[in-house]
């Protein structure tokens, strides 16, 4: 639900009121059952369930992963966020192998530290960092990480999205996390690499997000790395020509040493409470101008309905509200992404979480207090104590 699940959610709850009652020892948790399948079938419905397995120490079985993709099964990108999950939270894993489409996972202590991973693809790095994250965030210590692989792939939020839209809000909630990117990687060649650090705090702050405001500012950025130059052009053409923003506001950033040919347009529309970010991925055989208007045309979509939450950041909000105990925002119509998250959450920790359309183009999301004796402080602060 999203809506509709609330009944179910109070009945859970009876019954871990009654189990926080007895000695940790004697406390059986059923390994929880997903199905890889549902929604919309693809790799974030693992990576939430790796995430919240960490996070409330619950072992879950995950069967029919991506069993409806071209390329059913785990990928490469999929085991290094297994793999990343399976270090920082000490845990046993049984099915992590490459074109698995069962897994099972048990996890232990989660562990701050000094940790490098690499997808060794072109796979997304940015999805790896966000396997691990919501742990992370309110583990016993702060943690470093070197993270490798693709940072801007058309079907992964791209580093410019983690760092300067999604990151600034997680700081709003309380923890520190400061991203430096070393080098960009494209598909297919990937090589890329950026570090983030992670300074936690015991319990997130709650987050609500309704109205946009003013525009602050605007910045349209091409990134060409190992293509010639009239690529970049006459992307940053159709921009003049569509945007109509002031000449400083347009750049062109040329990856040094490239590592292989890769392409991004990014626009950034900086307002009171977020920061937008629009962004269209070059790929063989489509035109330049192609590319812009991909990133034009989602900036315009967000920008008519004049909520502070576009799409793709609605769907990396809610494990982080929900640990939080509780927070809201408008946004565009949901995508099959965000629905399907909410869904997988539900199973970890018992919330509700209201879809509500308010008029053509705005919907509101809530996320209720976790029906879980949380007390003050949000689900986190019912963290299970250190083994």
């Amino acid at each position: 639900m999203v809506r509709g699940r609330t009944n179910q959610a109070w009945s859970a709850n009876k019954g871990l009121t009654r189990l926080v009652k007895l000695p940790r020892a004697a406390i059986i948790r059923p390994v929880i059952t997903i199905d890889g399948s549902q929604g919309e079938g693809g790799g974030q419905i693992l990576r939430t369930s790796l995430a919240l397995s960490l996070v409330t120490d619950q072992s879950f079985r995950m069967e029919r992963i991506r069993a409806r993709r071209q390329k059913p099964g785990l990928l490469k990108q999929h085991l290094t966020a297994v793999e990343a999950a399976k270090t920082v939270g000490c845990a046993e894993v049984t099915g992590a192998a490459l074109g698995s489409q069962d897994l099972e996972f048990k996890p232990g202590p989660v562990t701050p530290g000094n940790y490098r991973f690499a997808v060794r693809t072109a796979g997304s790095a940015t999805l790896v960092l966000q396997t691990v994250l919501p742990a992370l965030l309110s583990s016993p210590g702060p943690s470093t990480l070197t993270l490798e692989g693709g940072t801007h792939n058309p079907m992964a939020p791209p580093f410019d999205f983690l760092a300067k839209s999604f990151m600034p809000l997680i700081q709003r909630m309380g923890p520190v996390v400061e991203l430096q990117l070393k080098r960009p990687g494209f598909y297919p060649a990937g090589g890329g690499q950026f570090h983030a650090r992670v300074q936690p705090v015991p319990n997130l702050s709650r987050l609500d997000l309704l109205e946009r405001g003013a525009i602050r500012s605007r910045r349209a950025k091409v990134i060409s790395s190992k293509l010639p130059e009239h690529v970049a052009e006459r992307e940053l053409a159709v921009l003049r020509e569509k945007l109509k923003w002031k000449p400083d506001e347009y750049a062109i950033e040329t990856v040094p040493y490239p590592l292989g040919p890769g392409n991004a347009v990014v626009l950034e529309v900086e307002t009171e409470p977020v920061i937008g970010i629009f962004t269209g991925f070059g790929e063989r055989g489509r035109p330049a101008e192609e590319v812009a208007r991909s990133a034009i045309e989602a900036l315009i979509a967000w920008m008519e309905t004049n909520v502070p939450v576009d799409e793709h950041l609605a769907d990396q909000l809610l494990i982080p509200m929900v640990l939080a105990g509780g927070g809201s925002f408008r946004t565009t119509k949901p995508s099959l992404h965000t629905t399907t998250n909410a869904e997988v959450i539900q199973r970890f920790i018992p919330t509700s979480i209201l879809v509500e359309q308010e008029n053509q183009l705005v919907w509101r999301i809530t996320v209720g207090q976790a029906f879980y004796p949380a007390g003050e402080g949000g689900f986190l602060a019912a963290r299970r104590p250190p083994r």
